[in-house]
């Protein structure tokens, strides 16, 4: 017709000119029976009417009185108690246990790398590896001490003692990560400058090997199998400045405090020591603190370094116990039951965390969360007991070094990439800071 009569067309689109609901996500049987309910003019008795509540409980896992098919206003239904929600969207004010977020990082369970540490010498009182700034890993494998460079992957030995009888007890790195100092079973203590791959002094004060050292500055501390400590001034040549005698049997843990204040000493004595870093009234040095109330030799010593007063110790396999202290009220903060012996401890920079290394019989790594002392996750691989940890530089990787003669690397406190970034740029400030200070 002239008029114009409407031609009918197909869409372009499938289903664009209308709505085709899916019956499958509604409970239309649910909103029939409610409907249709409203019309029944019957009566129930109060028992026919708690026999069906049950009835309906049970089939449908909630009380169909109750149930509504849409809610305009209100808080949202909360889901029943132990309720498994398949559409994960009805209930949305109570978390059910297959929607529930886990907190938390994920910390890789296998080690980053695992390196060969042959003939690394299986006793709990040496200290054989260190970690310094410039990211070399020293590592003393019987009579020869090897640097790993983490960057490069290149290995070199930097020295090998000349008795075979001989060997390296303990390695530590200046702040600076430009020299090492290596402590002996011949009682030296060494001083290697790796630029030049060189041995720039030996100092001998000790008459028993030296098994623990502790840079402060320029102040190096060793201990010994005696139960001594030595202070040596690397700079000048009359080096030993001061004895401390506070262990009546090997110091095994030794550790300056970050703000360079007090010295901690662990011993085979059970003993753990505070020492401060001036001499007392009387020209001798006295601990502040000793702490008596570890069962089993102490070597894991660690500072704290978000607190400069709070120490975290480990005792060893007839004590099995960590505990933190406050150095300058002399109280134990808390104390947790390792299971087994602990041979070291590290703080973490990057988390509120710390971790610890472990003997018989899981020879495992544990990460703790601080203050609450709960587990954060256990690593595990090595299978003989746990001798030493050390971190890099960076405070993101672990190297913990066995007696099963490997050295494994673990990222458990990798930083987040946007506190990273963060961290990086408030440190770039600083700098920037300096530089228009001194400008």
């Amino acid at each position: 017709g002239k008029s114009g009569s409407k031609i009918q067309s197909t869409p372009t689109k499938a289903g664009g000119d209308r709505y085709i609901p899916n019956r499958s996500t509604m409970q239309m049987e649910m909103a029939n029976f409610l409907l249709t309910k409203e019309n029944d003019p019957a009566e129930e008795s109060p028992t026919k009417k708690e026999q069906q509540k049950a009835w309906a409980v049970n089939l449908n896992g909630f009380d169909i009185e109750e149930a509504k098919i849409l809610r305009l206003s209100g808080k949202p239904q909360n889901a029943p108690e132990g309720y498994q929600n398949n559409l994960k969207v009805l209930y949305s004010q109570k978390t059910t246990p297959g929607s529930s977020r886990k907190n938390g990082r994920y910390i890789p369970s296998m080690p980053d790398r695992i390196l060969d540490a042959p003939e690394i010498r299986n006793d709990y009182y040496l200290n054989l590896i260190d970690w310094s700034s410039q990211n070399f890993l020293a590592v003393a494998l019987d009579n020869s001490v090897y640097l790993w460079n983490h960057t490069s992957g290149e290995i070199i030995q930097l020295l090998q003692m000349e008795h075979p009888d001989d060997y390296v007890s303990s390695v530590s790195w200046i702040k600076e990560g430009n020299y090492l100092a290596v402590g002996t079973s011949n009682a030296e203590v060494q001083l290697w400058d790796i630029q030049q791959q060189k041995r720039l002094r030996n100092m001998t004060s000790h008459s028993s090997r030296v098994g623990s050292l502790s840079w402060n500055s320029y102040i190096l501390s060793s201990g010994a199998r005696t139960g001594h400590i030595h202070h040596h001034d690397v700079r000048v040549a009359e080096h030993h400045v001061a004895t401390l005698a506070g262990h009546t049997q090997e110091v095994c843990g030794l550790k300056w405090s970050l703000d360079g204040r007090y010295l901690a000493s662990g011993g085979n004595d059970n003993l753990v020591n505070i020492w401060p870093c001036t001499q007392g009234n009387s020209g001798d040095f006295a601990p502040v603190q000793t702490f008596t109330q570890h069962q089993g030799a102490v070597k894991a010593v660690a500072w704290c370094p978000w607190q400069s007063n709070v120490l975290a110790t480990g005792g060893g396999t007839s004590d099995r116990h960590i505990r933190i202290w406050n150095v300058c009220s002399g109280t134990c903060l808390s104390a947790v039951d390792a299971h087994s012996q602990v041979c070291s401890i590290l703080w973490s920079t990057n988390y509120k965390e710390f971790i610890s290394g472990h003997g018989f019989a899981q020879n495992q790594l544990v990460v703790w969360k601080y203050p609450t002392m709960a587990k954060v996750t256990e690593l595990r691989g090595h299978t003989a007991r746990v001798l030493n940890l050390t971190m890099s530089p960076d405070g993101a990787t672990v190297a913990s070094a066995a007696a099963d003669e490997t050295l494994r690397l673990w990222r458990c406190f990798e930083m987040d990439p946007v506190k990273k970034k963060e961290r990086e740029k408030a440190n770039s400030a600083k700098s920037s800071i300096i530089h228009q200070g001194i400008r």
